[in-house]
């Protein structure tokens, strides 16, 4: 047997198919499917595949999303005059977009934007019950709802950009339209038009979060990796009785960078990090067309982006009202 092991030197234990602790054998009976193990699937993570619980929310959730996809593919293959082969090659490029700004927040026509409405109701319901599902299984499983709030950080930053926006705005054009370049396209567009994202002080805050999160799940990642062979994936044993595993990666740190985290505490400031990083950006694209107009400006003005000399910023037109009319006309 080896020493260790960990994602370099990985071994495989295969037994008995695990069902998992059930004090009412309530949910025992509705677990779908025969386990199975899977050598590929192994080397990333648990090699066992099964059995799967969906109950009610996660049935529908798993529905209506199926129908989403259904009716995005359906439009993107009438796209390309039904030509499958076409769709292929230009997957990246096709999009189902959302209505024109004419029609403001009533039903258009199917062609015009319907599908998209259609479309977007059930991928809300799709999200939104499987937030419920992450909920109920944790509360049925006596865990903390850790994982329900991350995931409805996630949701917020959906529900912002695809309804709650939109409706503050007055139209359904303003929602993100399905696909992969024209989504990439529409936020280009959006940050040109609102005078660069990039000044957006909650959109820098997402954006720190998001490094800072990569950054700490990878320096978590890399030290429970390098005190495997003492023990410390068995993080929840070196929460409650401190080992040799916890005493080396603490002091590693401690010596690199005068940082003691402890073996509960580094999961807290990455799921912080994690979960703000969508809550800030949700903040930051709220703002955007109804409140601030204009970033670039916004940030002239309070002392965020350097003034130029010349047309680039409101200083040249006297005052911010005439730049915003010159701008509009």
């Amino acid at each position: 047997m080896p020493e260790y092991q960990n994602i370099f030197t990985q071994v495989q234990v295969q037994g008995p198919a695990e069902w998992g602790m059930d004090d009412s054998g309530k949910m025992m009976a509705e677990r779908g499917g025969k386990p199975f193990f899977s050598t590929l699937v192994g080397y990333v993570g648990n090699a066992q595949i099964g059995p799967i619980y969906l109950g009610w929310t996660g049935m529908i959730s798993l529905a209506t999303g199926a129908l989403w996809f259904f009716i995005v593919g359906m439009n993107m293959l009438a796209q390309v005059d039904w030509s499958l082969p076409e769709m292929i090659r230009q997957l990246f490029w096709l999009a189902l977009e959302p209505p024109s700004p004419e029609y403001g927040l009533s039903i258009p026509p199917l062609n015009d934007g319907g599908w998209y409405i259609i479309s977007s109701l059930f991928l809300l319901v799709s999200v939104c019950t499987w937030l419920l599902r992450s909920y109920l299984l944790a509360q049925e499983q006596k865990l903390g709802k850790h994982v329900a709030w991350a995931f409805a950080s996630a949701v917020w930053l959906f529900l912002v950009l695809g309804l709650i926006r939109p409706l503050l705005m007055g139209s359904w054009s303003e929602a993100v339209p399905y696909g992969i370049f024209p989504h990439l396209d529409w936020t280009t567009a959006f940050s040109i038009r609102y005078g660069n994202l990039y000044y957006n002080p909650f959109h820098c805050l997402s954006i720190v979060f998001l490094y800072g999160s990569v950054l700490l799940f990878a320096m978590h990642g890399a030290t429970i990796l390098a005190v495997t062979r003492f023990g410390g994936d068995r993080e929840l044993e070196q929460i409650y009785d401190r080992g040799t595993a916890t005493e080396r990666a603490a002091l590693f740190w401690r010596w690199t960078m005068g940082f003691n985290a402890t073996m509960e505490g580094i999961h807290r400031w990455a799921w912080w990090f994690a979960v703000l990083t969508p809550i800030t950006g949700g903040i930051g694209i709220l703002l955007t067309g109804t409140v601030v107009d204009n970033w670039f400006i916004w940030a002239q003005e309070h002392n965020f982006a350097p003034l130029y000399n010349g047309d680039y910023g409101y200083e040249a037109y006297g005052t911010y009202e005439a730049f915003i009319n010159k701008e509009s006309n």
